[in-house]
């Protein structure tokens, strides 16, 4: 049996009356034409989205590239701002033209079909569906979202293998890697046909979707998915020179704690916008974020303290992002403590990552793209099998074989679906590591991936840009 968790029952109950209130009949209607669903949409529902998507945008500029930016040595400030600022643009660009289409239309279970190719079909008067019965969003408003998706998750890659990376080269691996792997991922993670026409086209589901993957807002689309593919490349490029032998200290924390600031302000856009709706779900998902986030700081801190005997503010901001990437795919689907819990457990295994596991096999994964957004990922995408349980205050599941969508909360089976969250961690690792070696493989043979000594020790400031992020 298809089944997919969309939070709880009250905002979802409560958009099914507006929906049959507004059709003055006694349930929901069933395949909708375009005329009707015009009138199921909410102009609040809008109005969140179009925020959300803001929001998700102020991650990439400016809250990534001043985390990331800061995190570096002064002679390579400038070619990591450029590096994300450009792939956000070329990003939304690609999605424009072909990748809305690839991840959100029918195809197959592998990936979407070219049916809205530089977005053909899509208008004012078309509509998608969210997880609702007889609930829609304007179509432009879901595609403006999930591009701001597609944005930021290859802009995350490029902290793995920071201060040592040609930007034109890069760029090519950014279009390579999102048409070859980040819209097949969406496709097989979020697409569906919707809660009014699953019923009448069962089959039309990406293929993690039909294993009942949960993944809220990103933690096996965005998160693994980056972290592994920043992984492959940092071992594939090499190491930075004199990686190991001089010092690499951050050139300056503020920046990093402003841009980490900005993200967890983002990242509400990103978690409870992914509901699609503005009822209780939505702020279910701002809750879990919020509280997920704050545990994981204090819990890194601590582990700190323990380790070190004090303390760092990088350590603070570093295990807030720590949170926040691993309630992503849980935010919605969880309780504030199960998320708190959450946040104070992913700090410590994220830090063994960063701090003894990458020393000891002495790989150089520049601003620990792997050890906080992949490992962070997998914990949260696991964990949110067991923080979906309604036995643990979890929203539940809803059954979308069913019109309208059934809830039986004694129905969850959460060994089951730990189950189901590790296949989908394992099969993201597995599809997105392979298929991320083949494309820095490609790219580096043709245009090469690594400029030269001598640019890299004079900094990708000057080598790749001519100019200097600081004059004095």
């Amino acid at each position: 049996m298809i089944r997919k968790m969309i939070g709880g029952l009250v905002g979802t109950g409560a958009s099914l009356f507006a929906a049959t209130a507004a059709f003055a009949q006694d349930g929901p209607i069933k395949a909708p034409t375009a005329e009707q669903m015009a009138t199921m949409v909410n102009k609040g529902d809008t109005t969140w989205m179009l925020l959300s998507a803001t929001l998700v945008l102020l991650m990439s500029v400016p809250a990534l590239a001043l985390f990331y930016g800061g995190l570096v040595r002064t002679k390579n400030m400038l070619s990591v701002l450029m590096q994300v600022f450009m792939i956000v643009s070329v990003a939304a660009l690609v999605w424009c033209c072909w990748g809305y289409s690839m991840a959100f239309t029918s195809g197959n279970e592998f990936v979407g079909g070219f049916s809205k190719v530089m977005l053909m079909g899509v208008s004012a008067s078309t509509y998608a569906a969210t997880f609702s019965n007889n609930v829609y969003i304007p179509e432009f408003a879901f595609v403006i979202f999930q591009m701001t998706f597609a944005c930021i998750t290859p802009a995350l890659i490029v902290g793995a293998f920071a201060e040592r990376v040609k930007f034109t080269p890069l760029m090519v691996f950014t279009v390579l890697w999102l048409t070859c792997i980040y819209f097949p991922m969406a496709h097989m993670v979020w697409y569906w046909a919707g809660p009014d026409f699953l019923v009448d086209a069962p089959n039309d589901y990406g293929m993690l979707w039909g294993w009942g993957a949960l993944d809220f807002a990103g933690g096996t689309v965005v998160h693994i998915n980056a972290g592994i593919a920043g992984l492959v490349g940092c071992l594939m490029i090499g190491k930075r020179v004199g990686f190991g032998k001089e010092a690499t200290p951050p050139h300056s924390l503020t920046m990093t704690m402003i841009g980490a600031s900005l993200l967890w302000v983002g990242w509400f856009g990103f978690n409870a916008g992914s509901n699609l709706e503005a009822n209780g779900v939505a702020a279910v998902a701002f809750i879990n974020t919020f509280v997920a986030t704050a545990a994981a700081a204090v819990s890194w801190s601590l582990v700190e303290q323990f380790h070190h005997g004090k303390p760092s503010m990088l350590g603070a901001a570093t295990g807030a992002v720590a949170g926040l990437v691993a309630v992503t795919p849980a935010s919605g689907y969880g309780a504030p403590m199960t998320s708190i819990v959450l946040g104070l457990v992913v700090s410590p295994i994220c830090y063994l990552f960063v701090s003894t596991i990458k020393n000891k096999l002495k790989y150089d994964d520049t601003l620990d793209v792997f050890g906080v957004h992949c490992i962070g990922g997998i914990v949260g995408a696991i964990a949110t099998g067991i923080m979906a349980a309604p036995s643990l205050g979890g929203q539940g599941v809803f059954d979308y074989t069913v019109f309208p969508a059934g809830f039986d909360a004694a129905s969850y089976d959460m060994a089951h679906q730990v189950w189901v969250q590790i296949k989908a961690v394992l099969f993201t690792l597995v599809f997105s590591g392979v298929g991320s070696a083949i494309i820095f493989f490609i790219v580096d043979k043709i245009f090469g991936l690594r400029p030269t000594e001598e640019a890299e020790r004079e900094g990708l400031d000057i080598s790749e840009h001519g100019e200097r992020a600081y004059n004095y």
